[in-house]
């Protein structure tokens, strides 16, 4: 990692060199999650790394929670201009378009290693439909995998059944009613109010979320069954981005370089140590049973065809040349 941050730096100072310091435009960057969160974290320090090698020409403000616009409306308001650039979980967008929840076909990656694979065998079919809607991707880095959080001990499906499912998407959306249990679409700023008033009982996130949120206050269990590794993406209106120098271009390149290959890595270290914080904070934490892994991988398998099928050839493409890594 230190050997990339230098070579990639050594490139923003080069750049930066010609770039010069003329007084320059400031783009607010919308993000969902709080402040303390490593997504929020590493997105600073993007911004800083292209304030500073753009001279000051283009500089980056961090607008974390949800703060300027929520997670659900941010990618809109970058296509729209509202915003010129911000952070978003693109798989929140499926409805739009299926190949946005490549990252969220249960149990298709459930490692790091595997999520950067499938990462590679999307990304091209992504930026298509990106440019497409008008936005540039400039860097994506997973969340730790998921796993699922509930007020009781869980055995099998048949327990989860009827209880309040918090949802960040249409996968797990799906995901709930197929458990039986009922969808509630509540944003990532909103989950603390959400359990602690009970409009929710249970959700399937990662342990960071949790942490972040300091679940513990509400809920009791949490069940390590890796399904997927969904993504954030930093995306950037494609019209603004035309009116930005080759120079200017070629710092926020590496910039996003760099932040996507330190944000996977804060990722993996992340995931044991907000795990830690769960159990510090009174919760069960452990793999779930093996009765209640299968019931979810049949759950799974009928929501992969439901994706491959939305998603047509695009989405057996992903597939195929995923399949072929590993």
């Amino acid at each position: 990692m230190k050997l990339l941050k230098k070579a990639l730096m050594g490139t923003v100072a080069a750049t930066f060199a010609v770039s010069g310091s003329m007084a320059g435009e400031k783009w607010d960057m919308p993000m969902a999650y709080s402040a303390t969160n490593f997504h929020s974290a590493n997105g600073v320090q993007f911004a800083k790394c292209v304030t500073t090698g753009t001279g000051g020409d283009i500089e980056i403000v961090v607008h974390p929670s949800g703060s300027l616009f929520k997670g659900g409306e941010i990618k809109r308001a970058v296509q729209t201009g509202q915003a010129p650039i911000g952070e978003r979980l693109l798989s929140g967008h499926q409805n739009e378009n299926a190949v946005f929840g490549f990252d969220s076909v249960p149990f298709l990656a459930t490692s790091f290693d595997d999520a950067e694979k499938l990462w590679k065998s999307a990304k091209p079919e992504l930026e298509k439909v990106l440019d497409d809607q008008g936005l540039v991707l400039l860097y994506s880095v997973p969340w730790p995998p998921q796993g699922m959080y509930f007020k009781k001990e869980v055995k099998s499906v048949a327990d989860m059944k009827g209880v309040k499912f918090r949802s960040y998407n249409s996968a797990t959306a799906r995901l709930a009613e197929l458990a039986g249990m009922l969808p509630v679409s509540i944003e990532a700023a909103e989950i603390s109010q959400a359990f602690a008033t009970g409009v929710a009982e249970a959700m399937i996130s990662s342990g960071s979320t949790g942490y972040d949120r300091k679940i513990w206050e509400s809920l009791t269990h949490f069940y390590e069954v890796d399904a997927w590794l969904p993504r954030n993406s930093v995306i950037v209106n494609k019209g603004v981005w035309g009116g930005v120098s080759d120079a200017s271009k070629n710092v926020i390149r590496g910039c996003a370089e760099l932040a996507e290959y330190s944000g996977t890595w804060r990722s993996k270290e992340y995931t044991g140590f907000t795990l830690a914080g769960l159990r510090a904070g009174g919760m069960t934490v452990g793999p779930a049973g093996q009765g209640l892994v299968d019931e979810l991988k049949e759950i799974g398998k009928t929501m992969t065809a439901e994706w491959l099928e939305k998603s047509g050839d695009a989405g057996k493409s992903i597939v195929d040349k995923f399949s072929s890594m590993k």
